[in-house]
């Protein structure tokens, strides 16, 4: 009679083939014969009202502080519309913090993207194509450079911080080489009249957030795919030895993170017009902050996008606050870095009771 092997990974090692952080769990199976399986969560709902309860609170602070124009029509749209891109591009963020990875060049993605779009659209075009072919080469862009970034982490075996940072500053550089320096003005009206147009009210690109957001839910609590990011991110070598094709899945997740990078250029450049290098500068950390504060665990294993959603509104209406009353550039950074902080300070608490249970 064969004796089952022991499944143990040691710490402080590197999952094989995952270029993921090392794990010290033992992922040996349990004394009763079922091998551990990290459990699904949609994010808790506890967490979630949590944030909404936060919302509702900074939406009154913002009628005290601004009065009743704070929740008038056209702030509430203006809001939404500040959320879309960020709102879309921390949707694939969402996936690879769940995965136990970190994409740091999704601000740098979306810049080359929309650089790319726009100097299709204002050098290369021809007037008779269409402007959709502009749209599928930012599309194009975004997924290839995450698909990069993919197959350094999964196949080269290189931390994603690693990996993500270097894509962070060659897709900046690749951009200003590409516009040199200069902000390209895109023109192209069927472009612009179809995503800065509006359906029963609402501007269209709050509709492609919206269809994200439940395309991102569906494909993370109702799939197969998501079933298995969230495996890889519990416990890399408990996933490999359940069958998932670890790294393989690990370069789709990030290629699905250039994807939504990719969107988010797209939307962006509908609302500017302008492709400049510049664009997404920063937008990393505005990402990576939401989907922490969303409930998303930094060590992997459990993600949600109902969470990351709210996140985004939480600091879009903070930042409609900071607006509203003239506050200083500083003064926000100041109250994003605070936020930030109390937010993994919790991650933490949430991530030793999770390992102590």
């Amino acid at each position: 009679m064969s004796e089952t092997p022991s499944a143990t990974v040691p710490a402080g090692s590197t999952p094989e083939g995952t270029g993921l952080p090392p794990t010290n769990r033992d992922v040996s199976p349990s004394t009763n014969g079922s091998r551990r399986t990290p459990k699904f969560q949609l994010g808790g709902l506890g967490h979630s009202l949590g944030l909404i309860i936060a919302l509702v609170l900074l939406i009154v602070i913002g009628v005290a502080t601004s009065g009743q124009r704070f929740v008038g029509m056209s702030n509430v749209m203006v809001i939404l519309e500040q959320t879309a891109v960020i709102g879309v591009v921390s949707i694939g963020v969402t996936f690879v913090i769940t995965a136990a990875g970190i994409d740091l060049s999704v601000g740098s993605v979306l810049g080359l993207a929309t650089v790319w779009a726009s100097t299709l659209a204002t050098q290369t075009m021809a007037e008779n194509s269409h402007w959709i072919v502009m749209v599928f080469t930012a599309l194009a862009v975004g997924t290839v450079a995450g698909l990069v970034n993919g197959v350094i982490i999964a196949y080269g075996k290189v931390v994603s911080f690693i990996a993500t940072l270097a894509m962070l500053v060659a897709a900046r550089g690749l951009a200003e080489i590409i516009s040199n320096r200069r902000t390209q003005i895109v023109e192209v009206d069927g472009y612009k009249d179809f995503f800065r147009g509006d359906f029963i009210g609402i501007p269209v690109i709050v509709w492609i957030f919206l269809l994200v957001a439940v395309g991102g839910w569906v494909l993370l609590a109702r799939t197969t795919f998501g079933r298995r990011t969230i495996a890889v991110g519990g416990n890399p070598e408990a996933a490999r030895l359940a069958g998932i094709k670890v790294q393989r899945h690990t370069m789709w997740v990030f290629a699905l993170s250039g994807l939504t990078a990719g969107i988010g250029a797209v939307m962006m450049l509908a609302r500017t017009t302008a492709g400049s290098s510049t664009n997404g500068y920063l937008m990393e950390l505005d990402a990576i902050a939401a989907v922490v504060i969303g409930g998303t665990l930094l060590i992997g294993g459990r993600g949600t996008i109902v969470g990351t959603v709210l996140g985004v509104l939480v600091f879009a209406v903070l930042n409609n606050i900071f607006i509203q009353n003239n506050l200083s550039i500083s003064t926000q950074a100041l109250a994003k870095g605070a936020i930030i902080v109390l937010a993994v300070l919790l991650q933490q608490r949430f991530a030793t009771r999770a390992r102590s249970s």
